[in-house]
């Protein structure tokens, strides 16, 4: 079974999701770790695709200035 990209606005969403999370009343200690590092790898997920599409903008806006 193949697991379908997520777009970066999916990725976005479930990171508001978890961090929320910790400010809500289902917020118990002994879950704080293991949500925290998939916080944690999603923020870095997300920064990875930012990071892409900057390169992908920037290649784009050099081609249109030629």
């Amino acid at each position: 079974m193949s697991e379908t990209k997520k777009s970066l606005n999916e990725k976005i969403a479930e990171l508001d999701k978890k961090v929320e999370w910790f400010y809500s009343d289902e917020f118990k200690l002994e879950e704080a770790v293991e949500n925290y590092r998939e916080a944690a790898g999603l923020a870095k997920e997300i920064e990875k695709d930012l990071t892409e599409l900057k390169n992908e903008i920037e290649v784009l806006a050099e081609d249109f200035s030629k």
